[in-house]
């Protein structure tokens, strides 16, 4: 156990010693002092991100202030200590601000304003409503149905909003059950995996996805649809062996149960402005080889209606994910810096990847990212180990024969959202365990579970994939 106080020190104390550090005691050849920086904000990041002495959110906020301030080209003064050579090394300040307004940002942003119209006006629970009547009152088929539409909504909302709502619906049926009936923990259980599962359907669904995205631009981007298309079955396979799983290792003993649910969908003008809004952006999203517009280019619909028609208004912007934004912008900003000063391919280069069979790096580099994400949020491990990945995948193409770059990314971005053992893995599994329903064991079992089949559908799903021409060609 880590001493309190270390918690608060180390992230200081660490990065000063690697800037204080001579060049050469790093092992890379040629390594220059902004590289050399980029690495101290590297391990200051890693680190506030794995002890959390600041929230994770602010932790993105430092990464870029530093950027600004020491690899910027009007960053402090003592930058490049006046010699006009070393001002050539340096990052343009307008390309690290542009983190904060990066088109993945827009994206994210375009998905909130669709969430928060969905939730003002009742489309998800009255969504909720009509699609759980033809799942019956028998418990297993109710639970197939509760997860289904959690996984659907978190395609396009936030995983957290999702839980929220999903449990609040199924607390008066938990306490229904007998405390000794198993069937409480399945229910309880099904919402949080339902939710992290759900999130790898779409760009927008989980945060990792949009840290990918960054990384798979020019000859190695992925649509929309063509994320969808691979993610979607995956999904599909993912929810079906939870359930049984649920159903196997907590089978409920009660024969039958009733979702109650209230409510009927608006009628007003503006009710049928959003769900016209929403219907048009998913189509536009999933026809973006026919129109010609990029998925960033369609999330700023939303945002431009709602705002126009007063469906989000001044007091809604305040309820945003503000600091998932800054999170991401912050990973955004750390792959920048490890790119565009060479650190990343530097890095690469100076380690013998050439000796490990390629397959091997796919694995390992995946089996790394599922055990960081069970310990801190998914999306800090994503920023910390994406840039290096995607710097990994490019510079090995000659040797990985399964599409490499491609294939890496996705197999490590599915990782990062197969992380849900505990409750501090995930915000759903932490709203799930707060509810008083589940152990920590139970929780754990089944977590761990789904992220080690998960793992093993991946390399099989990606492989198959690559071999018929669909991805990382």
């Amino acid at each position: 156990m880590i001493k309190p106080y270390l918690k608060y020190i180390l992230p200081v104390i660490l990065p000063l010693i690697i800037l204080l550090l001579p060049a050469s005691s790093f092992g890379i050849e040629g390594l220059t002092f902004v590289e050399q920086r980029v690495i101290a904000i590297f391990v200051m990041a890693a680190l506030c991100w794995v002890l959390e002495p600041i929230p994770i959110y602010a932790t993105s906020v430092l990464i870029i202030v530093f950027e600004l301030l020491l690899i910027s080209d009007n960053g402090l003064w003592f930058a490049t200590n006046g010699d006009p050579q070393l001002q050539g090394l340096l990052l343009p300040q307008s390309t690290i601000m542009a983190t904060f307004a990066s088109p993945i940002i827009m994206l994210f942003l375009g998905g909130f304003f669709l969430a928060m119209a969905a939730t003002k006006y009742r489309l998800d629970v009255n969504l909720a409503r009509v699609l759980l009547r033809p799942f019956g009152h028998r418990p297993k088929n109710v639970m197939l149905g509760i997860m289904m539409i959690t996984a659907v909504f978190s395609m396009f909302m936030s995983n957290t909003a999702t839980t929220a709502m999903m449990l609040s619906i199924l607390t008066p049926v938990l306490v229904l059950f007998p405390k000794e009936d198993l069937g409480k923990v399945a229910f309880a259980l099904s919402v949080p995996v339902a939710a992290n599962i759900g999130g790898i359907a779409t760009p927008i669904g989980t945060p990792p996805n949009a840290v990918a995205l960054k990384y798979l631009v020019d000859q190695y981007s992925v649509s929309f649809a063509q994320w969808m298309a691979i993610g979607v079955p995956f999904v599909i396979v993912m929810l079906l062996i939870a359930w049984l799983l649920l159903n196997y290792l907590f089978p409920a003993e009660r024969k039958e149960i009733t979702l109650d649910i209230e409510g009927q969908f608006l009628k007003t003008p503006r009710a049928y402005l959003v769900y016209g809004t929403f219907v048009s952006t998913i189509l536009l999203w999933l026809l973006g080889g026919v129109h010609g517009m990029s998925s960033y280019v369609v999330a700023m619909l939303p945002v431009a209606v709602f705002s126009t028609f007063k469906i989000i208004g001044k007091e809604d912007l305040k309820n945003i994910s503000w600091d998932v934004l800054w999170l991401v912008s912050g990973g955004i900003a750390l792959g920048v810096a490890m790119d565009k000063s060479g650190l990343a391919s530097n890095a690469i280069n100076a380690i013998p990847f050439d000796s490990f069979h390629p397959l091997l790096l796919i694995v390992g580099a995946s089996i790394l990212c599922l055990l960081m994400a069970n310990f801190m949020s998914n999306t800090a491990t994503a920023n910390l180990l994406l840039p290096l990945v995607a710097a990994l995948g490019a510079s090995m193409q000659s040797l990985i024969p399964y599409g490499g770059h491609v294939v890496l990314i996705l197999a490590v971005t599915f990782s990062a959202s197969l992380g849900m053992s505990l409750p501090v893995s995930t915000p759903p599994n932490a709203l799930a365990y707060a509810s008083g329903h589940i152990k920590n064991t139970q929780m754990l079992k089944v977590g761990g579970i789904i992220g080690c089949i998960g793992l093993l559908i991946t390399f099989a799903m990606l492989f198959l994939l690559n071999k018929l021409g669909l991805v990382g060609v």
